[in-house]
C-alpha cells in the first residue's frame, strides 16, 4: 500500500480553441488521456479534466487525494477563492457532488511546464 497522498495531475485542452476537446490526468505513472470527447473551449476541457481526475480518484479509491493542475481559474473556483463564470455552475455542482466521497482532498496550481498530464497531452498529439 502506498503511503501519502494520492496525487493526480489533470490538464485539458482544445486544438484550435474552441475546437475539438481533449483531456488527461496521470496517476502514479499511468497516463488518463481522452481526445475528441465534444467541441468547447480550453476552460470547459480544464474542468472536464478536473472531473476526469476526481473520478480516477474515487476508481482508486483514494482516501488522501491531491488533484494537481495549471487552470488557476478553475482552481479558484473549485475551491471557493472566485465565483463561477456563466456555464461554470454544472461543472462546479458535478465537482462538489463527486469529491463529497473523499476524505481528505486537496486542489493545488501548478506551472503549465510543471504539469505532468499536460506533458501527457503534448507528447501523444497525433501529428
Amino acid at each position: 500500500m502506498k503511503s501519502g497522498p494520492l496525487r493526480i495531475f489533470f490538464d485539458g485542452g482544445c486544438r484550435p480553441n474552441p475546437g475539438m476537446m481533449e483531456i488527461a490526468a496521470v496517476a502514479r505513472g499511468v497516463e488518463y488521456v481522452r481526445r475528441g470527447i465534444g467541441l468547447g473551449d480550453s476552460h470547459q476541457a480544464e474542468w472536464l479534466a478536473l472531473l476526469h481526475a476526481v473520478d480516477i480518484a474515487i476508481e482508486w479509491g483514494g482516501e488522501d487525494v491531491e488533484l494537481i493542475g495549471d487552470s488557476v481559474a478553475v482552481i479558484r473556483v473549485a475551491t471557493g477563492k472566485a465565483k463561477p463564470r456563466a456555464g461554470d455552475a454544472h461543472h462546479l455542482a458535478a465537482y462538489r457532488a463527486a469529491v463529497a466521497a473523499i476524505p481528505r482532498l486537496r486542489l493545488r496550481h501548478i506551472l503549465r511546464s510543471q504539469n505532468l498530464a499536460g506533458i501527457a497531452l503534448a507528447k501523444t498529439h497525433p501529428r
